[in-house]
C-alpha cells in the first residue's frame, strides 16, 4: 500500500501543483523518486513528527494540502497537540498518513502497534478517516482526498497487501463496497483498512456471508449509515484495532442514532496485545468476538 500510495501522488502532483510531503526521516527506497521529481515540495524534516505536523499546518495554510508521512503512531500519539489545535482547530488541508496501521510491525513490539489510533483521529471534528483495504482503494481514497481537501487521516499497510476490490472505483465518504462474488446474502461482514486482507486469508470463518468494506468513515459520516445497514438483518464488523473506539465501536454509535434494533457483533483486537510481538499474521489470530 504505501508503495501504491507514493507512486499515485507523485503521478498526481505533477498535474496537482498544491501537493507537498513531508516525512520524519523513514521512507528510503519509496520517496525518493517524489523527493527527485519536486525537490521543493519535499522535505524530511528529520526525527521532530510535532514539528512535521506545525510545518505541514503553517504550508497548508499557504494553500498546499500537505501530506505528512511516517511510521504507525509517530504522526499521530506523538503530535496529538499539533494535530488539535494547529490541523483540525484551523480546519486545514493536511493529510496525516500512517504508514503500518494495526499491528504490520507487529515484530517491533507495542511501541509500533497502531491499535489506538482510530479512536484518536475520530475525536477530531473536522478529520475524515480514509483506511483502504488494497491498493486499489488506496488509489480510491487519495483521489477523494485531494478532490476535497480538508484534515484527514490516510492509514496504511505495509506488508505486500493484494488487490481484492474493483480498481479505479470512485469512492464517496460513508459508502459501502461489496465484493465483486457476493451473493446477495442478508448476513454480511463489514470491514474497514487492512483488515479486509485477513479476511479473504480466513474465509472459512465466515461462509454464507457476503463481505463489504467501508474505506472513508469518520465522526461526521454516522449519520449516513443507516441507508446501508437498514439492508441487512445482522452484521459483523471486522478491524485490526481494539474494540474500545475503533470501528466496531463507531458503526454501533451510527446504529444507535437512528435507536434500530440490529445484531451488530464486532471482531476486534484485544488489550492484551499491549504484550504481544510478532508477525501480522501471527498477532491477527488474537481477534476477538465483541458481541
Amino acid at each position: 500500500m504505501r508503495n501504491t500510495f507514493i507512486k499515485k501522488l507523485t503521478d498526481l502532483a505533477e498535474y496537482n501543483k498544491n501537493i507537498f510531503l513531508l516525512v520524519a526521516d523513514i521512507g528510503y527506497g519509496v520517496v525518493e523518486e517524489f523527493e527527485s521529481k519536486y525537490p521543493n515540495r519535499f522535505l524530511n524534516v528529520g526525527v521532530a513528527e510535532q514539528n512535521m505536523t506545525g510545518v505541514a499546518a503553517g504550508l497548508a495554510a499557504e494553500g498546499y494540502h500537505v501530506f505528512t508521512y511516517s511510521i504507525a503512531n509517530f504522526p499521530t500519539f506523538r503530535c496529538a497537540e499539533q494535530i488539535r489545535n494547529d490541523i483540525d482547530y484551523h480546519n486545514l488541508p493536511v493529510t496525516v498518513v500512517s504508514v503500518g496501521g494495526g499491528v504490520a510491525y507487529g515484530n517491533l513490539g507495542y511501541s509500533h502497534h497502531a491499535v489506538q489510533d482510530y479512536g484518536l483521529m475520530r475525536m477530531m471534528p473536522n478529520f475524515t478517516i480514509a483506511s483502504p483495504g488494497d491498493p486499489n482503494e488506496v488509489e480510491g481514497v487519495l483521489a477523494y482526498l485531494l478532490k476535497n481537501p480538508g484534515p484527514s487521516y490516510l492509514r496504511l499497510g505495509k506488508n505486500n497487501e493484494v488487490n481484492i476490490t474493483k480498481k479505479n472505483k470512485q469512492l464517496k465518504p460513508g459508502n459501502w463496497y461489496g465484493l465483486k462474488n457476493n451473493k446477495g446474502i442478508d448476513e454480511v461482514i463489514l470491514s474497514t483498512g487492512t483488515a479486509l486482507q485477513w479476511l479473504l486469508k480466513n474465509k472459512e470463518k465466515f461462509v454464507n456471508k457476503d463481505i463489504y468494506t467501508l474505506p472513508i468513515w469518520g465522526g461526521n459520516l454516522k449519520h449516513c449509515q443507516q441507508k446501508f445497514y437498514s439492508k441487512f438483518s445482522s452484521i459483523i464488523t471486522v478491524e485490526d484495532h481494539i474494540f474500545d473506539c475503533g470501528f466496531g465501536s463507531w458503526f454501533r454509535e451510527s446504529v444507535s442514532i437512528s435507536k434500530t434494533n440490529k445484531e451488530i457483533k464486532s471482531y476486534a483486537l484485544p488489550s492484551k496485545l499491549t504484550y504481544l510481538a510478532g508477525s501480522q499474521d501471527k498477532i491477527m489470530e488474537n481477534l476477538n468476538l465483541y458481541n
